[in-house]
């Protein structure tokens, strides 16, 4: 089918597709307070700053990242850019308040929100961007926005390239619609050989697939965080200056902060000095998170109350609730051992890899599938413990806490197995200046 009947179809049908999720989304601004955060911008209306900003900047990059894990892509990426050019200037795009949050810590000429894929919106940010090349993350390749780059003789690459099963098929399934659009792009940077011929049976020319890697997986230039001597001694302070094991389930979604938590009441009979860190994935919910700890056992304290409670009264607590944004790559520092939450009673998983850079042992439950194979790898090279149930959680858990030493050669295990991709973020940045 050609493009222009699968635009003309496409614009047609979009405006239909958003109007149906207008009340989702304003659910959202309700219920996260800040998902309405720079709405204009959505539209691709600016701040009179922005603009001059944007207007400003001599033939920039442009990356669009949605959230928080291909906003760190996009971050990792940029450093490599800057090192190699820092004088090209960049723009930074993303979709959710998280992402951006995150994103402002980057080193981005200017952050925006990612505007909506109507022709009229995307050409008048493009027209006002008018970047040198588009990046886009992971899986974001938006029809409209991609077209009017090729027809501008923009580069668009499609970095750290993915595709879970699920989008495969439903690709495969719309493949006389998603072929058409794929083939525009100018490269696609895959994370393993097996992707390379995924991404030519979605319509991409193989000269046009390129080896990189994975930037997720890459430590090149990882450093521990600056602020986890301050949560350390965060928890010092909790601890009433004791020595204790910390469990922090990472990421979690609604069900799994009480399995997990339940799992922690029955180790703590037999390791009394054990503590229980959660941070959801969302935290919004932190208020019914704490009531529903409460009813399970345990009395947990929000982190953004910590620090003005009194110290005497912190004996009390029993587990801590991280109900802030962008700390919880340096907690994963300062803990003992991490469960990946989105992996019990969610599908689909969170990435654990933050935390295996951090050399924390990490468990995953069942579902996985959005990591499928990075888990398959990293459970046969030994680098990871899957569980199905919180029965094996906990057999799991006493085994690291009764011999560390399983840990740690968990953890070893596991950046081995990620050492292949080291690199990829320069040699992303390479093929996209070059």
């Amino acid at each position: 089918m050609r493009v222009w009947i699968i635009l003309l179809i496409y614009n047609l049908i979009l405006p239909l597709i958003l109007l149906g999720a207008l009340p989702g989304y304003a659910l959202k601004i309700v219920r996260r307070g800040n998902y309405g955060n720079a709405f204009g911008e959505r539209f691709g209306f600016f701040s009179r700053k922005k603009r001059q900003i944007l207007l400003n900047l001599d033939n920039p990059l442009w990356i669009h990242a949605v959230s928080v894990g291909e906003v760190n892509i996009a971050k990792k990426l940029i450093l490599s850019i800057k090192r190699m050019d820092p004088t090209i200037p960049i723009v930074l795009s993303t979709t959710t308040p998280t992402g951006a949050s995150i994103a402002h810590s980057s080193e981005a000429s200017v952050i925006i929100y990612h505007p909506l894929d109507f022709l009229f919106v995307s050409t008048r940010v493009f027209d006002l961007i008018s970047p040198r090349a588009l990046i886009l993350t992971e899986a974001e390749v938006w029809p409209n926005l991609v077209n009017k780059s090729v027809k501008r003789g923009v580069e668009v690459s499609l970095i750290n390239a993915r595709l879970s099963q699920r989008s495969k098929r439903r690709f495969k399934q719309f493949s006389f619609f998603t072929k058409p659009i794929f083939s525009l792009l100018s490269r696609v940077c895959v994370q393993q050989e097996s992707d390379i011929k995924s991404w030519e049976s979605m319509g991409v020319s193989r000269h046009k697939v390129f080896l990189t890697g994975s930037i997720k997986f890459d430590s090149e230039g990882i450093n521990e965080p600056n602020n986890v001597a301050a949560l350390k001694d965060l928890l010092n302070k909790l601890f009433g200056g004791k020595s204790k094991k910390v469990i922090l389930a990472g990421s979690t979604h609604p069900g799994e902060e009480s399995l997990i938590g339940k799992v922690h009441l029955e180790l703590r009979d037999q390791f009394p000095d054990l503590y229980y860190l959660v941070a959801p994935r969302h935290v919004e919910r932190r208020h019914d998170l704490v009531n529903e700890l409460r009813n399970k056992g345990l009395n947990p304290v929000l982190r953004t109350e910590l620090e003005s409670q009194e110290t005497e009264s912190l004996d009390s607590y029993d587990c801590l609730v991280i109900d802030t944004t962008g700390e919880l790559n340096a907690w994963y520092y300062a803990s003992d051992i991490v469960v990946i939450g989105k992996s019990f009673l969610a599908n689909g998983g969170q990435n654990p890899v933050e935390a295996i850079f951090a050399n924390k042992p990490v468990l995953v439950g069942p579902n996985m599938q959005n990591f499928a194979s990075l888990t398959s790898d990293l459970k046969a090279n030994g680098g990871v413990i899957q569980v199905e149930d919180e029965f094996e959680l906990i057999e799991k858990i006493s085994e690291f806490l009764a011999n560390p030493e399983i840990g740690v050669t968990l953890s070893q295990k596991a950046n081995l197995a990620l050492s292949l991709h080291k690199g990829a973020s320069d040699r992303t940045a390479k093929l996209i200046i070059n």
